[in-house]
């Protein structure tokens, strides 16, 4: 039987440094007169019990959206399983289905998806499009919690060498741009003109 959505709390993750962006907070630019997050926000509510955000910086502002702000409990941007685990310390549900705050197409059914394949407590389901895994996107049995915690204590960072020790299902998704990120000015541009055009 697939998990229900009241079984699984939405993370959306702002804690990254937008290196790519000229250090600006990716979740806090605007594109067509809405901030980044808004849109992730919009997508990722309806599919989830409850809906936290992970924010490094510019607390205020994420507060301001009416959710739960949080931050990583490692110092120094140490990535995204960081703030995974600040989301599993603060998941008051079984799961958790996480998306960057920089994602404006995120699919209406990603949750969904993910959930149908999410089978046991030690499974890890990450979304693909095009045979290419999409790591951020991901949904995290919160049974999980402590493993992540040993394993960032060794000074690992890297997402997939994490998952691999699980069982990680891949979940195809067939539109692939619904999973681009916004890492430069040049894709925030392609974003607005998909957005003028009204592709979803």
């Amino acid at each position: 039987m697939p998990l229900a959505a009241s079984a699984i709390t939405g993370l959306v993750l702002a804690g990254g440094q937008g290196q790519r962006m000229g250090g600006r907070d990716k979740g806090l630019i605007e594109l067509n007169g809405r901030l980044l997050v808004d849109y992730v926000i919009e997508r990722l509510k309806p599919q989830v019990a409850t809906l936290i955000v992970c924010a490094n910086r510019n607390q205020m502002a994420y507060q301001a959206l009416g959710f739960p702000v949080i931050h990583d409990s490692l110092p120094d941007y140490p990535g995204p399983l960081a703030g995974i685990l600040a989301g599993l310390d603060h998941c008051t549900t079984r799961w958790l289905a996480t998306a960057p705050c920089d994602c404006p197409f995120l699919p209406t059914d990603f949750v969904a998806k993910l959930a149908a394949v999410a089978t046991t407590e030690d499974t890890i389901a990450v979304a693909s499009a095009q045979g290419e895994l999409q790591p951020v996107f991901a949904l995290i049995p919160r049974a999980l919690r402590d493993a992540l915690e040993r394993f960032l204590q060794t000074g690992e960072r890297k997402i997939t060498r994490w998952y691999a020790q699980y069982r990680m299902v891949p979940v195809e998704f067939d539109a692939a741009d619904a999973f681009d990120n916004l890492n430069t000015e040049a894709d925030r541009a392609r974003a607005l003109n998909r957005l003028s055009h009204g592709q979803p």
